[in-house]
């Protein structure tokens, strides 16, 4: 049997992530996140596999690490116990490789730990888990053209964020170079859960849907179904976070069910 090229390798990753976009038959495509390894490796497992049967499109499944510095309270806190839990790099990419076969798996996971392992065996370790992508928040777009030619080479696709702060030009340039899709982080700061969506959520939507081939998704804040109803107006995807992670923490895979299941119905077209 021939050896699969670098192309063809390379449009793997982006191949599923945009079915995933293109086939989800909402208003726009449901990304949970949760935190690999929390509350232990089991249940996040069983986590991951609820938000698949409750209507997620893909998922971002986060590495954990000791200092995250784009996360907030929520998600620090399930990396800590995550880690006093014994999970590892390892461990956490066997969650992906057991949720891999069910949806699109991103993996988000800080340029520390891609570093300490090497770029190139990270990245090969999980295409082998089956991830079709990386966020790498941490990692400036300047610094980031060796980790991404061994991501195309793998088959996976880096995904870029944008921020309100994203100047013009730099916009451009990470949106040329973006893969899968481009994250648009709705506000300066971490992640948590918000009253309201950000003021400037649309307009770094626009911002990079204008310089983007590819699907933008929207996360950073969005906390409720409402919230993620007016989020798909602006957005093609919604990515939800610490409230996906204090209900794995409050109430593990049954919980997660109930909550994504009320996101994706308030998703569903019409």
């Amino acid at each position: 049997m021939a050896e699969t090229s670098a192309v063809e390798r390379a449009a793997a990753g982006e191949a599923r992530i945009a079915a995933a976009f293109a086939g989800h038959g909402k208003r726009a495509a449901l990304m949970p996140y949760l935190m690999g390894g929390f509350p232990d490796l089991a249940a996040s497992r069983a986590v991951g596999e609820a938000c698949a049967e409750a209507g997620a499109d893909l998922l971002e499944l986060g590495v954990p690490f000791s200092d995250p510095l784009a996360d907030g309270p929520t998600i620090h806190a399930a990396a800590t116990e995550a880690l006093s839990a014994g999970a590892t790099v390892a461990g956490v990419l066997g969650v992906c490789e057991a949720l891999a076969g069910r949806l699109p798996v991103v993996l988000m996971v800080y340029a520390n730990i891609v570093l300490r392992h090497g770029g190139e065996r990270f990245v090969r370790n999980a295409a082998d888990a089956g991830a079709t992508g990386l966020i790498v928040p941490d990692l400036p777009h300047d610094e980031a053209t060796e980790l991404r030619a061994a991501t195309d080479a793998a088959g996976l696709a880096l995904v870029p964020l944008a921020a309100p702060s994203t100047s013009p030009e730099r916009m451009a340039e990470l949106c040329a170079s973006a893969r899968g899709f481009v994250y648009a982080v709705s506000l300066m700061g971490t992640t948590g859960e918000r009253s309201a969506l950000p003021p400037l959520l649309e307009r770094t939507v626009e911002r990079a849907r204008a310089a983007a081939a590819l699907p933008v998704a929207a996360g950073f804040g969005i906390s409720t179904p409402e919230q993620a109803r007016q989020a798909a107006g602006i957005a093609d995807g919604v990515i939800v976070g610490s409230r996906v992670v204090r209900a794995a923490g409050e109430g593990r895979a049954d919980a997660v069910r109930s909550l994504v299941a009320e996101f994706a119905d308030s998703l569903a077209s019409g």
